[in-house]
């Protein structure tokens, strides 16, 4: 496929994370169109006219929305953020039930106003939900695939950059497995550029050790907890994080993200959701099944399949 030209891209829900979804979106002239949709009438309208205001900023790109589903018809990529908000001391899995089934209603909508489009689920917890969303639709998991850890890698790689003073895109390290409490990171191929990560020698420090990698893993997992803590959600760094998945799609990057796809035969596991290296374009989002993994980072990833699909299945049932 190629890239793109004017391209429109729809995002569902005006909340804190949708808006700041299509703020990100236009800045940065991911997209000629840009649609906003909500069933509050008066908080979408309000949010694209504020957006709309700064046209004299953004270039080519323009607003509209509204609570109409009509809004997204056209659209190559729609990005679902619509769903109840994470509270403070909530997880992610929480919200699984109300979320479940605002997508089961929103799905056959978008789907006949945006047959072609690439979906992109952003809603918590996302990897849960897209592959709900995989068997309610039929569509190629390519299609339909969620933000996973995209957001998780980039807070990874900016504490990481911080500690070995080179900038975030020279710090080469993933985060994998649920967009959630079991996520973690793939240490075993992490590097500076091109050094292992372990052997990394900071100019004003000693060497990073496992211990100390353990500890920025979990204030990695833990970030989005303090977020939310602190200021009621996490919006601005998602919204960012979604816009640079989207721009991989219409550019037809072949970009490598960290996105939750419904795997199939990837090292054995099969019909969950979870977030791997990936290859991003205009086709969609397919898993990088040469993907290395040490032992334990196997088992992590295998233990995290399988409470993913122990809790689908509950669902299902």
């Amino acid at each position: 496929m190629s890239a793109i030209e004017n391209a429109k891209v729809a995002v569902i829900g005006a909340g804190a994370v949708g808006a700041s979804t299509a703020y990100a979106l236009l800045i940065r002239g991911a997209a000629r169109q840009v649609a906003l949709y909500d069933v509050n009438t008066a908080k979408v309208d309000a949010e694209v006219l504020d957006l709309a205001h700064g046209a004299l900023f953004t270039g080519a790109s323009t607003i509209a929305g509204g609570s109409d589903i009509s809004v997204v018809a056209g659209a190559q990529v729609v990005v679902i953020t619509a769903g109840a908000a994470q509270r403070p001391g909530q997880t992610r899995l929480d919200l699984i039930g109300t979320n479940a089934r605002i997508l089961e209603t929103l799905l056959p909508q978008l789907l006949e106003v945006a047959p072609d489009a690439v979906y992109i689920v952003v809603s918590n917890p996302c990897d849960v939900l897209t592959s709900l969303a995989v068997a309610q639709t039929g569509l190629p998991p390519q299609r339909l695939f969620a933000s996973g850890t995209v957001l998780d890698t980039s807070r990874l790689r900016w504490r990481l950059s911080q500690r070995t003073g080179v900038t975030p895109s020279s710090v080469h390290a993933h985060i994998v497995g649920e967009h959630g409490d079991s996520e973690f990171p793939l240490w075993s191929s992490a590097r500076i550029g091109p050094v292992p990560i372990l052997d990394w020698q900071p100019e004003d420090g000693g060497r990073l050790t496992l211990d100390e990698l353990e500890d920025i893993a979990s204030d990695v997992r833990n970030a989005a907890y303090t977020v939310i803590q602190g200021k009621g959600a996490t919006n601005y760094a998602i919204g960012l994080s979604a816009t640079r998945i989207v721009e991989a799609v219409l550019r037809d990057e072949h970009a490598i993200l960290p996105v939750s796809t419904v795997l199939s035969d990837f090292h054995g596991m099969d019909g969950v959701a979870l977030s791997v290296p990936s290859v991003v374009s205009a086709s969609g989002a397919t898993a990088i099944r040469e993907t290395s993994f040490d032992e334990r980072e196997l088992a992590s990833l295998r233990a995290s399949a399988a409470a993913l699909a122990d809790i689908e299945e509950q669902l299902r049932g």
